[in-house]
């Protein structure tokens, strides 16, 4: 969390030759006044000791713009900030911002970014209960004992009527086919994304999206594990992640309070994170996580799964927001492991799709 070493904090001013500042303030005055972070780069020379003192020097990369976003008309801004010990560099990150004016509120009532939702049946009822505790559930004939998916009222190897149960699936299975999506939209979905036909033990298949998966290490008969992403209360979806180098998921429970204490302890006081009606004026529907709690987020959920590692680099790419009263569900997998080492792919999901996508490489 490189960037809360100098953060401002309170009641503090950005220097006069401070370039973020500067660049802010030219397009405050041409009414590009709202602000959200998008990208963070950072590198991490070597870990700081107790009493160093940090000087940090920044400079301005690059100005886009004007460009149209979902958000509204505004322009790019990416800054490269440098921290050093005593002359001696020990970090460096590149962050990108996004200066717009809001877009007027959309005039239909829907939420376009809300995903699909399944259609829930007298069939189907006891495989999504299963979800959301937890289990997925293969429905079995009451006369034969034989499995099948998806749920029906009729076996459709003896022909028997009715409903005898299920059992609770391990959970594991290898990819029989797949697709990558590209086009066209789907709602509350980051493009592209793989979907899977997956082979379970238990002798039926399955169809579900394998999210954060890049498409390039998906193949036929990879083994593959599920996870359950939890859209909102009432619905939870069967996921599947590949199961080699796969991190465990990690579930945050995003309160108000959890929004507003981790902006005030990262010293963000951007009234955005704390300021409900505020947020609302500035094209946001509430508060949300800031990016500095992201990326530590990022980094914990790395660091807690390799304790003895190093960070050296952490690479951050930010999606739909993550709002008070959402779930993020951290996700992650090995990419790259020379033996001293290791890229990890981390995606953090909540109700709107994918918040965060990112890299983390560690050595050991």
């Amino acid at each position: 969390m490189i960037q809360a070493w100098t953060m401002p904090g309170l009641h503090g001013t950005r220097t006069g030759d401070d370039p973020l500042g500067l660049i802010n303030h030219v397009l405050d005055e041409a009414g590009f006044t709202s602000v959200v972070a998008t990208n963070c780069d950072q590198e991490y020379v070597r870990y700081l000791k107790v009493g160093e003192q940090l000087t940090v020097r920044g400079r301005l990369l690059d100005v886009t713009g004007p460009k149209r976003t979902v958000l509204g008309e505004g322009w790019f801004v990416t800054t490269r900030s440098s921290w050093f010990s005593d002359n001696e560099l020990v970090a460096t990150m590149d962050f990108r911002v996004l200066k717009f004016k809001p877009a007027p509120a959309p005039s239909i009532p829907s939420n376009p970014t809300s995903p699909m939702r399944p259609l829930v049946t007298p069939d189907t009822a006891f495989f999504w209960e299963g979800t959301a505790l937890g289990e997925l559930r293969i429905q079995r004939c009451p006369d034969c004992g034989a499995l099948r998916h998806p749920p029906g009222p009729m076996c459709p190897a003896c022909g028997t009527p009715g409903d005898g149960g299920y059992v609770v699936a391990a959970g594991t299975g290898e990819v029989f086919s797949y697709v990558v999506h590209h086009h066209p939209p789907v709602p509350g979905k980051k493009l592209p994304m793989v979907v899977a036909l997956v082979q379970l033990p238990e002798g039926v298949r399955m169809v579900g999206e394998l999210p954060g998966a890049a498409p390039d290490r998906v193949r036929i008969g990879r083994p593959v594990r599920v996870a359950f992403a939890r859209v909102d209360d009432d619905l939870t979806l069967p996921v599947w992640r590949l199961a080699e180098g796969v991190l465990p998921d990690r579930v945050i429970d995003v309160t108000p309070t959890f929004v507003i204490s981790s902006a005030l302890a990262t010293r963000d006081f951007y009234e955005v994170h704390h300021d409900r009606d505020l947020a609302v004026a500035r094209g946001s529907k509430d508060i949300f996580i800031n990016i500095l709690t992201t990326t530590g987020l990022v980094e914990r959920y790395v660091s807690a799964w390799a304790p003895d590692a190093a960070v050296r680099a952490v690479s951050i790419r930010l999606g739909v927001p993550c709002y008070a009263g959402d779930t993020l569900t951290l996700g992650g997998q090995v990419l790259e492991d020379n033996g001293d080492e290791q890229v990890i792919a981390v995606t953090g999901r909540c109700s709107l799709g994918d918040h965060v996508t990112a890299t983390v490489r560690i050595a050991r």
